[in-house]
């Protein structure tokens, strides 16, 4: 890592110049330029406006839960449990963890197949940080849980259509 006051070529990962002491610990961390890579640097959650979750409790049966799913045209459920986030049911959980599954849609809990622990993230977290997380944990939707707030879920739809209307 070279230090931009000295020149001097450090060894990579150091947090200090071992010529003139610069501290380095923030040079390799992106900034935001300009249009559209600024957009997505600094843009808060909450400008996104994150739709208002679909919420049930860990002991739904699997069919309301997916009738709610499918009347309110929603790809995720959160799963709430005495007002805590305990889980998330996505369209995916759906032909995952239910085709092919030999069981009774009506006596089957949605916590039997539910994804547990879900990623969460405020409404001060930036757009980069929800793509981020949707790129490496491979979500489409991620729970928007902000104290006082009723939970809201951000998606990869909202985030293109986002995209979309800034790209100009």
């Amino acid at each position: 890592m070279t230090c931009p006051d000295c020149g001097h070529d450090n060894i990579g990962g150091v947090d200090l110049c071992e010529h003139c002491g610069q501290d380095l610990r923030s040079i390799d961390i992106p900034t935001a330029r300009s249009g559209l890579q600024r957009a997505i640097m600094e843009t808060p959650l909450r400008d996104l406006a994150p739709a208002p979750a679909l919420t049930a409790a860990p002991t739904e049966p699997i069919t309301k839960v997916v009738r709610l799913m499918r009347d309110k045209r929603q790809g995720s459920v959160l799963i709430m449990d005495r007002g805590q986030l305990v889980g998330i049911f996505t369209e995916r959980d759906a032909l995952n963890r239910l085709t092919g599954r030999d069981y009774d849609p009506d006596r089957f809990a949605v916590q039997e197949v539910m994804t547990r622990d879900p990623k969460t993230l405020r409404d001060e977290d930036t757009l980069a940080a929800a793509m981020h997380c949707m790129k490496v944990g491979s979500y489409r939707h991620i729970p928007i849980m902000t104290p006082g707030k009723p939970p809201r879920f951000i998606s990869v739809r909202g985030v293109l259509r986002y995209l979309n209307e800034h790209a100009r």
